[in-house]
């Protein structure tokens, strides 16, 4: 499984810290809640609106250089929005490698 990384970041930077770090205490405060609402969308099987939550959520595996895992994320949210939930277990192991991550920076 591919790793996160501060490529995007450090490429839309271009050198500049502060932003570095402003952008990911964005994500770091944003990220918790958004996989919060995610998993109360799913458990109350409301998949149009879960299939919007991994949209909003893509965007920041995207940021994280996860390349494969937004490809992953773009099939389940499909899938979502034709009632099924396939890819679920591959979607929620990339939410433990980003929620990891994040702790980790």
């Amino acid at each position: 499984m591919e790793k996160p990384n501060m490529s995007y970041i450090q490429s839309m930077s271009g050198g500049d810290n502060a932003f570095e770090q402003k952008l990911i205490a964005i994500i770091k405060a944003e990220f918790p809640e958004e996989k919060k609402v995610y998993f109360n969308n799913l458990e109350a099987q409301n998949y149009k609106l879960t299939a919007e939550n991994v949209h909003k959520l893509k965007h920041k595996i995207s940021i994280l250089g996860l390349e494969k895992s937004y490809e992953t994320a773009v099939a389940f949210e499909n899938n979502l929005l034709e009632g099924s939930t396939t890819l679920q277990d591959e979607f929620e192991s990339i939410l433990r490698i980003m929620t990891n991550y994040l702790q980790q920076l």
